[in-house]
């Protein structure tokens, strides 16, 4: 990352300079003001907000940047990540994007700025950003595929769960399945509709595709399940791609007068944390969301620690299918 003292040699003036400059604080000239400026914006210089006792060593803090903490998913996932840095000796700070582009480079930006040592996130679309690789800031993704292979991520088997769930309910009958899922900018969305195409291709299944997108949420799930009731002939099995989105499949069903499993069969991604289920009831391909987290932070602190894989690492952790109520021979 560039420094102030590169910042001031581009702009050809002293580093107390571009301080004043950056903190708008004691005299300086427009002229310089627009040197100083020109030359932060070349260097993608990031101001250290923590002061200068700091540049020289770690803050012994990690980034987590979700995409939603309210999902139950999303905390185990934290959970893990908190524990493995704090046997470490490292602390987390978590941001919350909203699957919002903005809000993420909005994140990332400031948390550079406190110095955090290293970050692990959920890119908030497909098209992600390069504003940690261009920093050269160490990171690895969680969840989801990146664009670019030279980049450590851990994930699970997208395309390996929905290949799974999909069979189940072909094995229990069921042909006309719909499908409904996140934005098509993100890769789980996108893997998770690979798959469920690939297991109805290899049944012989290729004329009654019902792919709805959306977003990750209840909401989504609710108004794409009104529209999949608007079919004819109606689906007789819904795949819901994460567990938000199954819940308002489950409340729009039964707002409609659909009882689950016996008029509908209901399949979804993610499962929800036993402690918060008296009767679980969903069928599901279950992530290993702790562990996700776990191996994602000891993938970062090792690159911290300068012990890590020479090459990037793409961590693909399998799924479980977990029968359950939800889903029912036809």
């Amino acid at each position: 990352m560039s420094t102030i003292r590169d910042v001031a040699k581009l702009a050809g003036v002293a580093p107390i300079t571009v301080s004043r400059v950056i903190n708008n604080d004691g005299y300086f000239s427009e002229e310089t003001r627009r040197k100083v400026e020109a030359a932060v914006l070349e260097l993608d210089y990031i101001p250290n907000s923590l002061g200068p006792s700091l540049r020289s060593k770690r803050t012994q803090t990690l980034a987590l940047v979700l995409s939603d903490i309210t999902n139950p998913f999303w905390t185990t996932v934290a959970r893990g990540v908190e524990d493995a840095a704090n046997k470490r000796g490292y602390h987390i700070i978590i941001g919350n994007t909203d699957e919002s582009a903005e809000k993420q480079e909005e994140y990332l930006l400031f948390l550079m700025k406190k110095q955090v040592d290293g970050f692990l996130f959920v890119p908030a679309s497909y098209n992600v950003s390069n504003t940690l690789q261009k920093r050269h800031v160490p990171f690895v993704v969680l969840d989801r595929r990146f664009p670019s292979k030279q980049v450590d991520s851990v994930r699970g088997d997208s395309v390996g769960g929905a290949i799974g769930l999909i069979k189940h309910l072909l094995d229990f009958g069921h042909r006309r399945i719909a499908v409904i899922t996140g934005r098509q900018d993100h890769t789980t969305a996108i893997d998770r509709v690979d798959g469920y195409l690939q297991a109805l291709k290899e049944a012989g299944v290729n004329d009654v595709h019902q792919i709805y997108w959306g977003e990750y949420t209840q909401q989504a799930g609710y108004e794409n399940t009104v529209r999949v009731l608007q079919t004819n002939p109606r689906p007789t099995a819904i795949f819901a791609t994460n567990n938000f989105i199954a819940i308002g499949v489950m409340r729009a069903l039964r707002d409609a007068g659909v009882h689950v499993p016996e008029d509908m069969s209901v399949v979804a991604f993610d499962d929800l944390p036993a402690a918060i289920t008296i009767d679980p009831f969903f069928t599901v391909a279950a992530q290993p969301a702790y562990e996700m987290g776990q191996i994602a932070t000891d993938l970062l602190l090792s690159r911290l620690a300068g012990n890590g894989p020479e090459e990037p690492q793409e961590i693909v952790l399998p799924v479980e299918i977990i029968v359950r109520k939800s889903s029912a021979k036809m």
